[in-house]
């Protein structure tokens, strides 16, 4: 397993594609929002949909402090779109087919076969402030807005 991404660390750039077949970096939200960056396993899962659909829920009030989520699997771009229209998921989900992103935040699972479930709060500078090693999913977005609350970032 690669060595994991720790707090104060910089993110590393990662560039996909999404469920909406749009390109996306992390250096597009650089100096603009901070990034909620989860992995998780598979699309249509039980914990996975979960998670997902809470993310969903929470969006307005995640948007409001200045943040962007964004989910990253191991899954296709097709496996996400049909994901994120069966649960109206609004929030950009990349495909990580080729393992990098994972990789290099260093979620990839032992046998290599899915992301672990691991969550990276990135500031607008692109270092980590917070992670979520262990996520409990259905208390997961609360004790993310809850970190993020603490944040102190404002726009100009």
């Amino acid at each position: 397993m690669e060595t994991r991404v720790k707090v104060g660390d910089l993110a590393p750039d990662f560039g996909g594609t999404t469920s909406d077949g749009t390109k996306l970096r992390l250096n597009d939200f650089l100096g603009k929002k901070n990034v909620v960056l989860y992995f998780y396993p598979k699309d249509d899962t039980e914990n996975c949909t979960i998670e997902a659909c809470n993310f969903r829920d929470n969006l307005n009030s995640i948007r409001t402090m200045w943040t962007e989520v964004v989910g990253v699997s191991l899954d296709s771009i097709q496996s996400h779109r049909d994901f994120s229209q069966k649960h109206q998921i609004t929030f950009p989900l990349v495909s990580d087919e080729e393992k990098k992103i994972a990789k290099a935040y260093g979620v990839l699972s032992k046998d290599g076969a899915h992301a672990e479930r691991v969550t990276f709060i990135i500031d607008r500078t692109g270092r980590v402030v917070k992670i979520f090693p262990q996520v409990d999913v259905t208390k997961h977005t609360h004790q993310v807005v809850e970190a993020l609350k603490l944040m102190t970032y404002r726009p100009n």
